[in-house]
């Protein structure tokens, strides 16, 4: 029996501009240097289960870390957080993105990380982690797990996202995985296709991947959109990734 322990705890980090803000550790206690993830949440916020997801990366081996990216919200649950991000149109891209370097950042400094750290995200923070690979330092593999509005027609963009991640495709600086539902709407299976083509003219190395009989959200465990069958060979793929980048 090899030792098996973890550490999950909040601590604070420089996010945007210096902003001090939350975020959830979960690391693997003995052993080491470990790699490091970074998760961006999905529009619900930095819940419970974002952070059992992080518990799962330390379980098999990542130093992960989940910011809150709604923090400067302020209310007290992270369903009013995301009600008021919503109805101000959504996350500005630039304080995003400032904190997800403050995250790859907090990441890169602790003793026990290997030097290599990935980024995942999950509905918007799947079209987030297609942003931050093309434009954050630091990056060694991205997974975009469903991430609407990576393709974006010019009537979509806003003040606060006013680029459709897909432009800066040949900026892309790491491998990315993509997994998709067929049954998807945001992102259809037109917009993966576009994506696709977009990587493949610009010779990016990745890997996507659309589950039959799943739309989106299917990782999600406590949703009715969870999908068995997609989200166990998800996680296989996503892991096998992280693996083959990082280590």
């Amino acid at each position: 029996m090899t030792y098996e322990a973890q550490l999950a705890e909040t601590v604070l980090i420089r996010g945007h501009r210096g902003d001090r803000i939350d975020a959830y550790l979960a690391r693997p206690l003995g052993g080491g240097p470990h790699p490091g993830v970074v998760i961006i949440h999905h529009m619900p916020g930095w819940d419970g289960p974002n952070k059992e997801i992080a518990r799962r990366f330390a379980h098999h081996g990542f130093v992960t870390i989940l910011p809150n990216l709604h923090f400067r919200e302020g209310k007290a649950t992270p369903e009013e957080n995301s009600a008021s991000v919503r109805a101000a149109g959504g996350m500005p891209d630039d304080r995003t993105m400032g904190d997800v370097q403050g995250a790859i950042d907090h990441l890169r400094a602790l003793p026990y990380l290997n030097g290599k750290v990935g980024v995942i995200g999950y509905c918007s923070g799947g079209r987030q982690t297609y942003l931050a690979a093309c434009t954050l330092r630091g990056i060694d593999a991205a997974i975009d797990c469903y991430g609407g509005g990576v393709v974006a027609k010019p009537e979509d963009l806003t003040a606060r996202q006013p680029t459709a991640p897909i432009e800066l495709t040949k900026n892309l600086q790491c491998p990315l995985l993509g997994l998709f539902g067929v049954e998807d709407t945001r992102p259809s299976p037109d917009d993966t296709a576009k994506t696709e083509a977009a990587l493949k003219t610009h010779g990016k190395t990745f890997e996507f991947h659309t589950y039959e009989n799943a739309g989106h959200a299917f990782f999600a465990v406590d949703r009715p959109q969870y999908r068995q069958h997609a989200a166990v060979d998800g996680w296989k793929k996503v892991l096998a990734w992280l693996d083959k980048y990082l280590r």
